[in-house]
């Protein structure tokens, strides 16, 4: 019997992971939760034998467990109106003394810190199972010409950069995914990681931690293939707009930015003892100028892209005729449908739910959803994504006093003249601003977007 004291507990929320097989004391703090390793944390481990003769190591075991360990926490207890919480975090695990060492310890929380402005505290023991991998099995092929890493979301960056960066032979695509995933038209190649965390009662939406589990086991494939460089496929817009315009009261989102990959780098060295870079080649490029770079290469199609999923909705809206098709509200769709108008991609008028952005009213626009809630629902994604890029194309004609701030983070973290990042993000606003006009106009002077550019959110239903 696992037991767990719920006496003189610091102060802060207490995740306990135990063993497969173990049986625990019952917990009965809404503050104090224990998960089990193979019944509420699931992932294949196997599927990295595929990169290298030794296959997946102990640790690259105790690293899949940690980034488990870390969503649910994450998602299990809600975040309080001053956003941060605590954590402490008891974690079983094969390599005890790396994850003993204080500098990884250090390391580890300095990245977590960034990432989801939580504090997080980590005791780890010693696991009583020393191979809970198994043994491989079957004939495997190793990747001989691989260059370079990518977290492949089978999204428009995900494919367009993964194209730009190198040959679909040089690209290794790792997926990360709680269910398998078909490759669609334009896909390249991936291998999918099945990783899959339990959360019977997902209290907490924002998951900023989700960037951690991804560029975890993106360095793990990348050290298992002997890789250092790992591409992050966002383009500009995606990677610095959340931190540049945070949501009102909301600590900023760092998941692409480069103050957060250098932590993250630090982090992998020190754990895994495998120095990586992620490179992010298209930082000054907007996500429209991305599409039309991949349309330039050889071979490559408009298909490629409209087949691509860009909408996060998993919500019945987005579930008609048997299909699922994309929102076309949300802030993502209208990332999407700006870019892909800027690259001249014309789309079916079908590809969205919400297909009609021209209607002198949202309440027309909407009028094919049969619910209230689905439309007031989608009034709210819908007014604060796109005044989110109106906001971001306003940046453009900031003075450099006002944008001193973030250029001075962004040049320090690439190690980059400051003078040479104030310009690349003063064009790429701009590149921004004409596009987001441009797309604006597209939609005609009677669009309902044009009222939400000036704070209203008409149409809403009582």
């Amino acid at each position: 019997m696992n037991t767990i004291s719920e006496k003189r507990l610091p102060t802060g929320k207490h995740l306990h992971l135990i063993e497969r097989g173990e049986k625990i004391s019952r917990v009965s703090s809404e503050g104090v939760a224990a998960i089990e390793i193979g019944h509420q944390i699931n992932f294949n481990a196997a599927a990295l034998d595929t990169f290298d003769v030794k296959g997946c190591q102990p640790l690259h075991f105790d690293l899949l467990v940690l980034c488990a360990a870390i969503e649910f926490a994450d998602r299990h207890w809600k975040r309080p109106r001053s956003w941060s919480r605590t954590f402490h975090v008891t974690v079983p695990v094969i390599d005890l003394t790396t994850w003993q060492n204080p500098v990884v310890q250090s390391n580890l929380r300095s990245v977590l810190r960034q990432l989801t402005c939580d504090d997080w505290h980590f005791t780890f023991i010693q696991a009583k199972n020393r191979s809970p991998i198994g043994e491989r099995q079957g004939k495997l092929s190793f990747p001989t010409r691989k260059t370079f890493a990518i977290a492949y979301s089978g999204g428009l960056d995900s494919r367009a950069v993964s194209a730009l960066s190198g040959t679909s032979d040089e690209a290794l695509c790792i997926r990360v995914a709680n269910f398998r995933h078909r490759r669609r038209n334009g896909d390249n190649y991936f291998t999918q990681i099945p990783f899959k965390v339990k959360v019977l009662r997902s209290n907490e939406s924002s998951f900023r931690s989700r960037g951690f589990q991804f560029a975890a086991v993106t360095a793990i494939a990348a050290h298992l293939s002997n890789l250092t460089r790992i591409v992050v496929p966002e383009s500009n817009q995606g990677a610095l707009g959340p931190v540049l315009l945070p949501l009102h009261n909301i600590y900023a989102d760092y998941r692409n930015h480069p103050t957060y990959f250098r932590k993250m780098e630090r982090f992998i060295k020190s754990v895994l003892d495998h120095g990586v870079r992620y490179e992010q080649p298209r930082l000054w490029f907007t996500k429209g100028q991305t599409l039309r770079a991949f349309l330039d290469l050889s071979g490559k199609t408009e298909v490629e892209l409209t087949d691509a999923r860009s909408c996060w909705q998993t919500r019945r809206i987005v579930n008609t005729g048997g299909s699922k098709k994309q929102c076309g509200l949300c802030a993502a769709c209208l990332l999407r449908r700006l870019s892909m108008h800027a690259a001249g991609v014309c789309e079916s008028l079908d590809t969205y739910v919400i297909s009609n952005l021209g209607a002198s009213t949202v309440s027309e626009a909407l009028s094919v959803l049969p619910s209230i809630a689905d439309r007031n629902i989608m009034i709210e994604y819908g007014s604060v994504g796109a005044r989110h890029l109106q906001q971001l194309a306003d940046m453009a004609g900031r003075p450099d006093d006002e944008l001193r701030i973030h250029v001075s983070e962004i040049a320090a973290a690439m190690d980059a003249p400051f003078a040479d990042t104030m310009k690349n993000l003063k064009a790429v606003l701009a590149v921004h601003a004409d596009e987001w006009q441009t797309f604006l106009s597209a939609q005609g002077e009677e669009s309902f977007l044009r009222s939400w550019m000036e704070g209203g959110r008409d149409g809403r239903s009582e």
